[in-house]
């Protein structure tokens, strides 16, 4: 069953695509339609497994930061001028040192509006990373990861395991107290729900070490000197590529020489992880295969991502509508229709099966 499954990085490739895409826009009726596909693609498709049950903590996450937003612009104020007073705050007189600042004050609509489009916007991108965190297995991902990047690959692969069997344990320990008629909620359930949990985690914790010590981890191949100066060479120089490329694509002056210092430092980086693999040794047992529904949801994606930035460059009052003077936000038509393209994975991707890791 598992060689059915799609592969993992199509599902990361697909939500960081839309991720990207929520970047572009401050519209809502847009962020929320992002929003609205990720969760349906994940309703669809997401595996019964413990660590595909966290969707719903990066929502709440989600709101945490939203509401966040929201009460900084109230305490904090916005650069933003409005004539819609909602309420007047005392304001706390602060030294001059702090010039831009203030606490208290009037609160307007206007402020309001821009901090919950701006609040949206970062909400539907962690929206996003738990949808590739619910779709995408973390132990066939790292089966997939280059040899350079094994050892990193694990220590990113604990982290984001973590949290789900973390939520996992909980829920499944206040399920065990309300069937015995003991109390889950209040400081003392809290306590009798938090031991448990810490300890299981410190329990996999030492299991995860002992597994991993058994297997040979952090255990090197020999390889020439020049191959390992070559290896830092070409990934140092590789990164310092992609970030004066990126820095030239993002600024005026740099569009002549943005574009292919950014490829020469992507090529250069990746022969660099090339030449890094052979310092590792590792097998794959059954490596996940990249056919063409991985291609057509990673396209998906990047299709959202791609037309959403065209919108935003050729329409940007539509992508990002004005708060003064305060105005209802339309909808676009033909990005809308850009971003139901993401839902594409839940026609295409195969049927999801109970996995146990």
């Amino acid at each position: 069953m598992a060689g059915a499954q799609l592969h993992p990085g199509a599902w990361w490739l697909w939500a960081l695509a839309l991720g990207t895409a929520a970047t572009r826009t401050t519209n809502p009726l847009l962020l929320t339609l992002l929003i609205v596909t990720s969760a349906y693609v994940v309703a669809t498709c997401r595996p019964n497994a413990p660590w595909a049950r966290s969707y719903t903590a990066f929502v709440k996450l989600a709101l945490a930061v939203l509401l966040i937003r929201l009460v900084f612009a109230v305490a904090l104020g916005s650069p933003i001028p409005g004539t819609h007073v909602i309420v007047t705050l005392p304001e706390i007189p602060l030294p001059d040192w702090a010039q831009g600042i203030r606490l208290g004050g009037r609160v307007t609509v206007e402020t309001l509006v821009f901090a919950l489009y701006d609040g949206l916007r970062l909400a539907a991108l962690l929206i996003c990373v738990g949808a590739a965190n619910s779709l995408a297995n973390p132990t066939r991902l790292l089966k997939s990861l280059p040899g350079a990047l094994y050892e990193l690959g694990v220590a990113v692969v604990v982290a984001l395991t973590y949290a789900p069997n973390l939520i996992a344990d909980v829920q499944r320990l206040r399920a065990a107290r309300c069937l015995r008629g003991r109390p889950d909620t209040g400081v003392r359930g809290l306590l009798h729900v938090g031991l448990p949990v810490l300890e299981g985690a410190l329990e996999r914790s030492v299991a995860l070490a002992a597994s991993m010590d058994a297997r040979g981890y952090g255990r090197t191949a020999d390889v020439p000197p020049r191959v390992r100066r070559t290896t830092t060479a070409l990934t140092l120089g590789g990164l310092l590529g992609v970030c004066a490329g990126t820095y030239g694509l993002l600024t005026a002056e740099g569009g002549a020489y943005g574009l292919p210092v950014l490829l020469a430092g992507l090529a250069a980086a990746l022969a660099g992880l090339r030449l890094g693999g052979r310092r590792t040794l590792r097998t794959r047992y059954r490596p996940d295969r990249w056919d063409a529904r991985a291609w057509l949801v990673a396209g998906s994606g990047a299709a959202v991502a791609a037309l959403l930035t065209l919108a935003a460059g050729r329409d940007p009052a539509a992508l990002h509508p004005g708060v003064v003077p305060l105005v209802a936000p339309d909808l676009p038509l033909w990005p809308a229709a850009a971003v139901l393209i993401g839902l594409l994975p839940a026609f295409i991707s195969p049927a999801p099966v109970k996995e146990t890791s």
